[in-house]
């Protein structure tokens, strides 16, 4: 497993990140995970819509909190071609509850908890606490990435206008 050192800090604490570094125009790996009622998900059966692919460390942390409520919000502006995925190493039923808790309805949450396969496939799972680091992906209709951040400081949101301008310019 390739390992990448440096590129996050968490706290300002360097991390090392496990996987491939993706880049804009590469085919986005296809992984495994698990939704709210522990049912195997693939990511290719997204094939054809636009994908925010967020990946963030827990949702019961106050960033990825903020950042799952913001991408919430938005999707409702986006449309139907659009789909966002919030994708973390919290249990299944942890973001079921925190789902509902938090009136979040338009974000599909994926867990990694099982087998890391998303983490591993887009290089962003945190080699030091098995939890992912935070990233977002966009990846069009075609399963082709147009769009990609890593946020440097885990404790720190995504560029949000940035993201959504990505998937502007696809749909």
């Amino acid at each position: 497993m390739q390992e990448r050192a440096g590129l996050v800090t968490m706290k300002g604490n360097p991390i090392t990140l496990l996987g491939p570094e993706l880049k804009v125009g590469d085919k986005a790996p296809d992984f495994v995970a698990i939704d709210n009622d522990l049912s195997p998900v693939s990511f290719d059966s997204f094939r054809g819509k636009v994908c925010i692919l967020s990946s963030v460390p827990s949702l019961d942390t106050p960033v990825c909190d903020m950042e799952t409520r913001r991408f919430n919000d938005e999707a409702g502006r986006l449309g139907g071609k659009v789909e966002i995925l919030t994708i973390s190493m919290d249990l299944p039923f942890a973001q079921k509850r925190w789902c509902g808790a938090a009136g979040v309805d338009r974000v599909q949450t994926l867990s990694d908890h099982r087998d890391a396969a998303f983490g591993q496939a887009y290089g962003v799972l945190i080699k030091e606490f098995r939890l992912l680091a935070r990233a977002v992906f966009v990846v069009d209709e075609e399963g082709i990435i147009r769009y990609v951040e890593l946020v440097n400081e885990i404790a720190s949101e995504p560029n949000y206008d940035s993201v959504l301008q990505a998937v502007k310019e696809l749909v």
